[in-house]
């Protein structure tokens, strides 16, 4: 265990993180922030959840010189949700010091932004096109810049942003520290690694400190169509507090969510194709607990830092493993229990053990449950509710109705009607969801993969570039 107070923060710092209930640091936060305060240049291979942006986040904001009133700090991030999650935390852990921050994103008015820039913010958090198109209009200069932070540097990979980041890093001084954070480390980002970093000391958290021991991870086998049945009772019998529900596709998430209401949950929906300010109003209700459950994709929720997450429930498994490890940390976070329930047809359970090997961690089979189960939890969570109101004790005015009840009616019969009424049964309105193809079978090798290997071999094969690209910047609408 390692408290802050043992890494060389300083008291301004300490004390903001005091504030935000921050005490021992996590195994990243260990090992980066005593080697970032030294100005050393870094690359840690670490999942969200892990607490990385407190990691990078504490010696950067020590580092700032309030006086001086320029961009001092620049982080780069994938999305517009990350880039305001990471300028909040940022906030929050410079408010000691009071450092300037301010979050640049596409979807904004540039305008407000242009002004925002002209009060002297220490550090800028932005997507990466947003912040081209800033140094393109000359209203960001990165001449002062002494710290680059490059925040899920694979995802950017991902999008299609490599070249943006470049041309970024390009206006930077070269006397510069440079962190990057990454879960995986494909070659590209080796690469940059390589021309913008100088002898990067490398910080891992291994994929068991990745899972967070606090998980129970299950799994249910059940067909496509009884999917949402299953998924339903789950909820009837489990009460979550706070539920995240994910779907592979986007087609998939807005069914759900629909579906979800239908049958008289509260639940929204979030991926890429909403506007900046539904994603931001939906993730506010969820935090506030307006919504009991919210359906996502990867891409969407990848980075979102939410407390109070009591279960994930993966609709869809996810091809990739790293993508499940992503998905079940947004629970069990802060020493908290959390759960995980994973949804797999009969055609998908090789995936099971790729899951497993990745974590290091068994997943337990859950028998599918039955209408009978979750009528039997709803009545449960009534009951809870009806002993925590007698243990409250503060029943006097009710009394007298009480016992004009039990002189009418028998005591059994009384506890059985307030239970048929304040049990919410188990709802069967139909719902119709689009079948979503089951991942193709480990063993079988696709048709593009066989043209694929065979282009490889051909000596003229060029490859096709996953982003189009116009005038050296993606076209995606994401930025």
């Amino acid at each position: 265990m390692t408290l802050f107070e043992e890494l060389g923060i300083s008291p301004a710092t300490l004390k903001s993180l005091k504030k935000m209930g921050f005490e021992e640091a996590t195994p990243i936060q260990a090992e980066t922030i005593p080697m970032s305060l030294q100005n050393k240049d870094l690359i840690g291979q670490a999942q969200t959840g892990t607490g990385k942006t407190a990691a990078f986040g504490i010696p950067l904001i020590d580092k700032i010189e309030k006086e001086r009133r320029q961009i001092q700090g620049i982080i780069i991030a994938p999305t517009r949700e990350l880039a305001v999650q990471v300028s909040e935390e940022l906030y929050k852990i410079g408010a000691g010091k009071r450092v300037g921050v301010l979050a640049i994103y596409g979807g904004q008015d540039i305008n407000r932004q242009i002004r925002a820039l002209k009060k002297g913010p220490h550090i800028i958090v932005g997507t990466p096109g947003r912040l081209l198109d800033h140094i393109n209009r000359k209203t960001i200069r990165l001449d002062t810049v002494q710290t680059v932070i490059l925040d899920e540097a694979d995802e950017m990979l991902n999008m299609g942003f490599i070249e943006d980041i470049e041309s970024i890093l390009a206006q930077v001084p070269e006397e510069r520290q440079t962190l990057l954070f990454s879960a995986t480390m494909p070659g590209p980002i080796r690469k940059i690694a390589e021309r913008f970093m100088k002898d990067p000391e490398v910080i891992r958290v291994k994929a068991r400190e990745m899972t967070v021991p606090l998980i129970e991870q299950y799994y249910v086998e059940v067909q496509e169509k009884n999917k949402f049945d299953v998924l339903t009772r789950l909820l009837d019998i489990q009460s979550p507090e706070l539920a995240i529900v994910f779907g592979r596709t986007k087609r998939r998430v807005d069914e759900l969510a629909e579906a979800l209401n239908l049958r008289g949950y509260t639940a929204e929906g979030i991926h890429g194709d909403l506007s900046q300010a539904k994603r931001m109003s939906v993730l506010r209700k969820f935090k506030e607990g307006s919504i009991d459950v919210l359906v996502a994709t990867d891409v969407a929720a990848r980075g979102l830092d939410i407390s109070g997450v009591t279960h994930v429930y993966n609709f869809d498994i996810p091809q990739d493993p790293e993508s499940y490890v992503h998905r079940i940390g947004r629970t069990g976070r802060a020493g908290k229990q959390g759960m995980a329930l994973t949804f797999v047809t009969t055609r998908e359970k090789s995936y099971l053990s790729v899951v497993e090997r990745t974590t290091k961690k068994k997943m337990e089979r859950m028998q599918a449950p039955t209408l009978d189960q979750a009528l039997e939890g709803q009545q449960k969570a009534v009951i809870e509710k009806i002993v925590q109101t007698i243990e409250s004790n503060n029943l006097q005015f009710y009394r007298q109705t009480a016992e004009q009840l039990l002189s009418d009616h028998d005591a059994v019969t009384v506890v059985a009607s307030v239970l048929k009424m304040m049990t919410k049964e188990p709802d069967t309105t139909p719902v119709k969801l689009t079948e979503e193809k089951p991942l193709p079978s480990r063993r079988d090798k696709k048709p593009q993969d066989r043209r694929r290997s065979q282009d490889y071999r051909n000596k003229n094969y060029k490859p096709r570039t996953a982003t189009k690209r116009t005038g050296g910047k993606p076209t995606r609408s994401s930025r």
